[in-house]
């Protein structure tokens, strides 16, 4: 199945030419230029960040988090039996699809159904889950086998896979098969005349969306839209997006090089500014199913091989911009803690890792390391990885692609030499990392887990054991044991926290400072 949905992605679209629209318009269109192509549609079947935003644009969400990381209410308020086993949600009034069909309670469960088949959170609350059923149109009722605390934090996380309303019809499609009909339930509505797959999206607002009454607190509260169109445009190269949001070409840069601030920081009407405090982190997969990671002491040596400062060096060119930082679930947050991460964090180990080759009778097989070349937050980690992995003795084969067609190819479990990889790099928002029922890269489910697929029985007890912890002494101890497990079998490589500024002219106000950048509530004002 998943090389089927694999070949399904690859069908998405080719890249063209930008079409980039005047951003000195009426006002009433907002032209942004995002961190990457829009090529991927479907916000179940990756966990792309921006295939994430466009899912937001388009679709709505049971219940959202709000700046405080509090469950609300969204599209339904809730009420939890006495034995924590029953959830009972109630959708509120005026909610339509952008087709006009009322948004019903069998819309929710299918699209519960095939969002807890996919993310790593959502399959953990489904093996606890005795029925989910919707006995009217309004009503939604979820039964447990045994209770599942985080329940109400997992189905209202802002990341990596949010369980999106769609149309029953749609959501039936099976979890590994793209939809094809973008009917949504958000506050746009996704213009598929105007699509051009990697090169710009247009949205239109959804006139009959109704926002919620309370202030919007990141993905939670009212999403009022106050313009009429937002079109997202592509230009891969940073420079020509700084100038032409210099120019009032734009009006929004999602992602701006730090090494190339000076050209923006001093421009008339522009200001720079981070868009959120808690960051991102940066972070190596390597595959599990083919040689050499499928080998634990390969994948130890790997960890060896690089130093995180080396990488946030390079990739931020200012200290100003990254910490190094050990801790798999954020520095500084709740769960926040650092065991075993000293190889890591202490700079590059080359001959360490040249012995645990050798011990692991490593023979010299290509690691296929896929370099994204058109995201500014993505192009110089591959770079200094292959660098210190060939120092330490790898034998790497660096292959250049868009971020896209990594997107594309990381759902490929095929061998590295018919057209699958060995190891990528990507990057993620703190928040989406910060406990081990939403960080997606600790799944240990093979197959069902996250893209390099390891079959990893003991993290999965060791999840477990997180969410049925009944307090936060023995949730941390739980996180701890995940941290140390996790820098011994090389899960992934954690690569430390940095934060990327972004840039907006003057005349965008209103914009709501989220780690996930959302458009309802901003305004375009004159210049």
């Amino acid at each position: 199945m998943k090389r089927s949905l694999a070949a399904a992605l690859l069908a998405g679209g080719v890249l063209s030419a930008p079409a980039v629209a005047n951003a000195q318009d009426d006002g009433k269109t907002i032209t942004a230029v995002m961190h990457s192509g829009l090529r991927v549609l479907d916000p179940v079947i990756t966990t792309a960040h921006i295939t994430r935003d466009h899912g937001y644009m388009i679709y709505d969400v049971l219940t959202a988090v709000d700046e405080n990381f509090e469950p609300q209410p969204q599209m339904a308020d809730w009420d939890v039996s006495d034995d924590k086993l029953t959830y009972t949600f109630t959708l509120r009034d005026g909610l339509k699809f952008h087709d006009g069909a009322p948004v019903t309670g069998k819309d929710v469960v299918a699209s519960l159904t095939r969002w807890g088949k996919r993310d790593s959170g959502g399959q953990m609350i489904f093996d606890v889950t005795e029925s989910l059923e919707a006995p009217d149109d309004k009503t939604i009722v979820w039964k447990l086998s045994e209770p599942f605390p985080p329940l109400l934090n997992v189905i209202s996380k802002q990341s990596a896979v949010p369980p999106f309303i769609m149309p029953e019809r749609v959501a039936e499609t099976s979890p590994d098969e793209p939809i094809t009909d973008y009917t949504g339930s958000g506050p746009f509505v996704f213009n598929s005349d105007k699509y051009e797959p990697g090169a710009s999206v247009t949205y239109d607002k959804f006139e009959d969306y109704v926002p919620r009454d309370e202030p919007p607190s990141w993905m939670a509260g009212g999403k009022k839209v106050n313009v009429d169109h937002v079109v997202w445009t592509t230009m891969p190269d940073n420079l020509t997006a700084m100038n032409a949001l210099a120019a009032g070409e734009i009006d929004y840069l999602e992602q701006v090089q730090v090494d190339l601030l000076p050209v923006i920081e001093n421009a008339p009407d522009v200001t720079v500014e981070m868009r959120d405090p808690l960051g991102f982190v940066t972070i190596g997969r390597p595959n599990f199913l083919h040689p050499p990671f499928d080998n634990k002491k390969v994948r130890q040596a790997a960890l060896l091989a690089l130093s995180q400062e080396d990488v946030l060096a390079t990739m931020m060119g200012s200290d100003k911009y990254y910490k190094v930082c050990g801790a798999i679930f954020g520095c500084g947050t709740p769960l926040g803690d650092e065991s075993g991460s000293e190889p890591i964090t202490s700079g590059a180990h080359p001959e360490e890792a040249k012995k645990l080759l050798e011990e692991a009778g490593y023979d010299g097989t290509p690691v296929v390391l896929m370099q994204p070349t058109d995201v500014v937050s993505l192009t110089n980690q591959p770079v200094v990885a292959a660098q210190a992995l060939r120092q330490a003795g790898f034998n790497v084969d660096m292959q250049a692609m868009d971020w896209q067609s990594v997107v594309q190819r990381r759902a490929q479990q095929n061998p590295p030499a018919e057209g699958g990889w060995n190891i990528f790099f990507t990057n993620w928002m703190v928040p989406e990392i910060s406990d081990p029922l939403i960080n997606v890269m600790v799944n240990g489910r093979g197959d069902d887990a996250w893209f390099g697929w390891p079959d990893d029985p003991a993290i999965e007890k060791l999840r477990d054991d997180f969410a049925l912890a009944e307090d936060q002494e023995a949730r941390k101890a739980a996180a701890v044991a995940i941290q140390k497990h996790v820098m011994d079998n090389v899960n992934y490589i954690h690569l430390g926290e940095y934060n990327m500024p972004q840039a907006r002219r003057n005349s965008i106000q209103n914009m709501i400072p989220s780690p996930v950048p959302v458009f309802w509530n901003m305004t375009k004002e004159a210049e």
